[in-house]
């Protein structure tokens, strides 16, 4: 083994840096002169460019790169000279100093810059442009620097990331490392981004130890939060308890105490068990994360609450003439309805809750806006909402009506609390939500708490797409024989849309049918046996041959649609190869890397968390926008969401956002794009399931291109998914009681 070295040198650009486990390349000017640059690989956690390094490591050789510094562990050095002072300030280490105001403060203070930043802030106010509101806010954030650094060069020895280190101070102040060593796994609740294998990582280096109460407890939630993150509500005790014992490596007998422990201590526990069904109906004793519970208990009593409403806020459509209603409806539009598109008509205004569902091209649509002109004919307040804002958008334009996302609706604050609710309903006659399949349990509940007794709930959307992507299967459930809620769903194909390959094709794979593939305008596939011959494939046709074939433009108007995150054809990897083939990078243009990934001006990106204190209501998981700004000095980067708002990210905050040049098809759902492009490949076998590839067609207003194996479709096409999920919203809407709560 090479002895260990010590290397100096300024800390000139970082090429690649995981942001998970923060394994860093990068180049170092050691002054050695020629400007000769040295590769320096290794944790480098929270270093930045422009700072001076102390590093120990070991010299190597790569086959490619040639000679490099492994390194173990580093401090940083303050830099002595003027020039290093200039690019230690101008790096963007701290905000509100960019690369021009490091001229003037240094060219103003020279060698006593860093010492009048330490000791003396306030006279920054002499520097040429430096008010005192730009003064202050420097002050501040080295202040927050520093706080910081000494937060990161703690967790540096368990691979702690930059951006958690900072969201770590941001949560606790300067009591950061007292809840770090004393209570790690408060972590994992209380700051996101980190989850119980980094808590737990965390615990061990500190000296927790392996069989702690506190450990086995918090092992248990992260194994509930992970079946939620998976759309169940619950899971039952024995699969619970084996998934605990496999996380966690401990005695089962240790588990089981600490879940009943767990359940004992009520709301501080946070965990219910309750008898209830599982998927086959034999009771099963369900084990729920409280917020899911407290959800799922009170959806089902909300909407029996609704139905059994005696008031009615859509009186005049309880004796009204339907043949003269749809007479002058029919005039007004100029099309008779269907008969079960009557049958909705009716439904949605006679009944306080009801769903409408069906598939592409048997008017769903049409039928809504049917729905919304009876009752604005008779001076009702109508509400249109749906999950996304682009769903919205189509609704607002479907209906010539205003709609908003049920976010914005319930005007969600900080925290999640919605604005309105049981004690302070929407003044609504009917609430029209669309794409509801996307519903999670948590959301629909704060709907449905929001809409007043009397009022009418239309629920519309596809029961055959994917499940939402958060906990429960919310319009399955509703939907279930024997339940309380009406519903019609619409069968027949209209016949303008049976001229449509991409409706088509989606009635054939919903059927069990591999989808036609020749012969059509709008749907086509493209042969390619090999995983990544198809990723490739597909970057050209998304980028190049689609939009100029069909005047699109690549990034507004196609959209990749991969099962899987990962591998050659998966949304990850084509994200790069699309970024660089629709936003690659050009002199002049903004861009800032974080961790394996670079933002550009320009970038099409989607938020990845519920983020209720962002917005004006709080951004959400599969919000779409585009990438407006990048302002290097104030570290913040702009975006312009789909829902046309402006949302400012400070660049600690970068690990919300992905690139959705492509995304998988879980995230495109409630979302509709003129043109898809779906790779369907052997190596996503497991993924590839009738309702997924049913979701992708279904996103397609226009074109969908298929690009992958024969064999890959067919399996897609023959496999019916068989994992329900753990749900009991059913069960409750039937009138099911609880067993009993055990504790």
């Amino acid at each position: 083994m090479s002895r260990l070295a010590v290397v100096e040198g300024v800390l000139e650009r970082i090429t690649y840096s995981n942001e998970d486990t923060g394994y860093t390349v990068a180049r170092v000017d050691t002054g050695r002169g020629g400007g000769e640059l040295l590769t320096v690989v290794g944790s480098l956690l929270g270093a930045q460019p422009g700072e001076s390094l102390r590093m120990e490591g070991r010299w190597g050789s790569h086959p490619q790169y040639g000679r490099q510094f492994t390194v173990d562990n580093y401090t940083t050095v303050l830099p002595a000279t003027v020039q290093g002072i200039r690019r230690y300030l101008g790096s963007g280490l701290v905000k509100g100093i960019g690369p021009v105001f490091a001229d003037r403060i240094t060219e103003h203070f020279g060698l006593e810059t860093l010492d009048v930043l330490e000791e003396s802030p306030e006279r920054l106010i002499e520097v040429p442009g430096l008010g005192p509101k730009r003064t202050r806010n420097i002050t501040a954030a080295w202040e927050e620097q520093k706080a910081i650094k000494e937060v990161m060069v703690f967790l540096q020895g368990v691979g702690v990331s930059t951006s958690i280190a900072v969201r770590i101070y941001k949560k606790y102040g300067d009591a950061s490392i007292s809840v770090v060593r004393g209570r790690p796994y408060r972590l994992a609740a209380d700051v996101w981004g980190i989850g119980f294998l980094t808590a737990d990582r965390i615990a061990h280096a500190v000296g927790i130890p392996h069989d702690s109460p506190d450990r086995v407890k918090a092992g248990l939630r992260f194994a509930l939060s992970q079946s939620s993150d998976q759309g169940h509500c619950f899971l039952p005790e024995e699969r619970l308890i084996a998934d605990a014992v496999k996380l966690l490596q401990v005695d089962t007998g240790l588990v089981i105490d600490c879940l009943a422990e767990l359940a004992a201590d009520g709301e501080e526990g946070g965990v219910v068990r309750e008898r209830v069904p599982g998927p086959d109906g034999e009771l099963v004793t369900g084990v729920y994360l409280l917020p899911f519970h407290r959800a799922e208990t009170s959806l089902a009593a909300q909407v029996v609450r609704l139905l059994r409403a005696e008031e009615d806020r859509l009186p005049a459509f309880r004796d009204v003439s339907w043949d003269r209603a749809l007479a002058w409806l029919a005039d007004r539009t100029g099309v008779r309805l269907a008969p079960e598109q009557e049958a909705a008509v009716r439904l949605a205004l006679t009944r306080k809750v009801a769903v409408l569902t069906g598939g592409p091209g048997c008017g769903k649509s049409f039928t809504v806006r049917s729905i919304v002109e009876l009752a604005r004919a008779k001076a009702a307040k109508v509400v249109l909402a749906a999950p996304t804002g682009r769903a919205a958008k189509r609704l607002a334009e479907l209906t010539g009506a205003e709609a908003s996302t049920v976010h914005r609706l319930l005007e969600l604050k900080p925290g999640g609390e919605a604005a309105y609710d049981r004690e302070r309903p929407l003044d609504a006659d009917l609430v029209v939500v669309d794409e509801a399949s996307m519903l999670d349990v948590l959301l629909a509940n704060k709907l449905v708490r929001a809409v007043a007794p009397g009022a009418h709930l239309l629920l519309v959307g596809d029961v055959d797409q994917l499940p939402s992507v958060g906990a429960g299967q919310v319009l399955g459930d509703l939907l279930a024989p024997g339940g309380p809620v009406p519903a019609v769903r619409l069968t027949r194909i209209f016949r303008q849309a049976r001229q449509s390959g991409v409706v088509t094709n989606a009635h054939r794979i919903n059927a069990g049918e591999h989808p036609l593939t020749t012969g059509l305008a709008d749907f086509f596939l493209f042969v390619a046996e090999d995983t990544e011959e198809a990723g490739r494939l597909t970057v050209d046709v998304a980028a190049r041959r689609v939009p100029v074939r069909f005047g699109l433009d690549p990034r507004r108007d196609v959209q990749v649609l991969a099962p899987t995150h990962r591998g050659p054809a998966g949304a990850s990897t084509l994200n790069g190869l699309l970024q660089q083939a629709v936003t690659p990078a050009r002199p002049g243009l903004p861009e800032k890397r974080f961790g394996g990934r670079v933002f550009r001006v320009g970038d099409k990106v989607t938020q990845v968390r519920n983020n209720y204190d962002k917005g004006r209501n709080g951004v959400f998981n599969g919000t779409v926008g585009v990438v407006t700004a990048l302002d290097a000095d104030e570290q913040r980067l702009t975006v312009l969401t789909d829902e046309d708002e402006e949302v400012a990210y400070d660049f600690d905050e970068l690990d919300e956002l992905a690139h959705a040049y492509a995304v998988t098809i879980h995230r495109s759902q409630g979302s509709e794009y003129p043109a898809v492009v779906i790779p369907v490949t052997t190596s996503a076998w497991t993924m590839l399931q009738r309702n997924l590839l049913y979701t992708a067609v279904t996103r397609a207003r226009k074109l969908v291109v298929l690009v992958g194996s024969r064999r890959a479709i067919g399996q897609a096409v023959r496999t019916v998914s068989a994992g329900r999920r753990f749900t009991a919203l059913g069960h409750r809407l039937t009138g099911g009681r609880p067993v009993g709560n055990i504790t």
